[in-house]
């Protein structure tokens, strides 16, 4: 179970990422499972017309670890970029967004400094 503050969270903004969300996620996880003691993967769903946001309850059901923002509409990366960091509970926070463009492999070198 993630205790209340864990040491990092990482905060996803997406917009319709249905097809990014769970290698994303995997990819998180095995870049950090063994890099921190204590993970927490925030997804911000920025009002996606496609089917995100399941993809991420089904994750955050799947794995306490796992939250998610939802907006009711779309308002904008920085938007939803500081839902995710005004919302995280961790230590330190990491952001990298949805779409994978920016490997997650790179995190444990930026906790690392």
């Amino acid at each position: 179970m993630m205790s209340e503050n864990p040491e990092l969270s990482v905060v996803i903004p997406a917009y319709n990422e249905e097809s990014n969300v769970a290698a994303m996620y995997e990819r998180v996880v095995a870049a950090l499972d063994d890099v921190v003691d204590g993970l927490e993967i925030l997804y911000v769903d920025d009002g996606s017309a496609d089917t995100t946001w399941d993809r991420v309850t089904e994750l955050a059901a799947a794995d306490p670890r796992v939250r998610g923002l939802r907006f009711a509409r779309n308002f904008g990366h920085q938007a939803a970029l500081t839902a995710g960091v005004d919302a995280a509970r961790g230590e330190a926070v990491v952001i990298i967004d949805g779409d994978l463009q920016d490997p997650p492999e790179v995190i444990p070198e930026m906790v690392a400094r």
